[in-house]
């Protein structure tokens, strides 16, 4: 994938480094292939730690921990509920997290060519804000984040309707509703 973004991406490194003085990209790229989950890090009092997670067909799908000596944060990236995400996201200060409405999704697909397919693919990959609550009191992390909203902007889902479905889950802590630019 990195020797593809430089292909890609050629005639603009070399016109940077022509036109402005830049020095070439590729030497400063130190790709690291994942295949497993456990640390990936340890630099500076980080620790970054990943964890494969349930996406299909993505056979590689990663979570990722980030922790200091003061926070740990994690990232789920796209799942559906998954052990290895609970495991990975255990006592964490923050968890941001991917949600999907599934009752939605009809709505988001009605003018799509592929709809059904669209539709059963969104579904098996992604966590519904009521099992969202489930993991994040499962993991008992201190802040749920919702991100990457499954369909994103839908006037009919209220704020509210998202935050009270992970608390039917079970997850009694702060929720908050991730914004572009958001800081936590």
């Amino acid at each position: 994938m990195t020797e593809l973004f430089l292909e890609m991406n050629d005639y603009a490194i070399r016109t940077r480094i022509a036109d402005e003085a830049r020095v070439p990209l590729a030497p400063l790229i130190r790709p690291h292939e994942l295949t497993e989950e456990g640390v990936i890090l340890r630099e500076n009092g980080v620790v970054v730690t990943c964890a494969l997670v349930d996406h299909p067909p993505v056979k590689s799908a990663f979570a990722y921990r980030l922790d200091s000596p003061d926070r740990s944060v994690v990232i789920s990236g796209d799942t559906k509920p998954c052990d290895s995400l609970i495991r990975l996201a255990r006592d964490a200060d923050v968890l941001v997290h991917e949600v999907l409405w599934p009752s939605a999704v009809d709505r988001l697909l009605a003018n799509a060519y592929n709809a059904a397919a669209l539709k059963k693919s969104i579904l098996s990959h992604h966590t519904p804000a009521v099992e969202l609550g489930r993991v994040a009191a499962e993991a008992r992390v201190k802040t749920l984040v919702l991100s990457h909203f499954v369909p994103a902007e839908d006037p009919a889902i209220t704020e509210e309707m998202w935050t009270d479905a992970v608390r039917r889950g079970g997850y009694s802590g702060p929720v908050i509703l991730g914004k572009d630019l958001l800081e936590v």
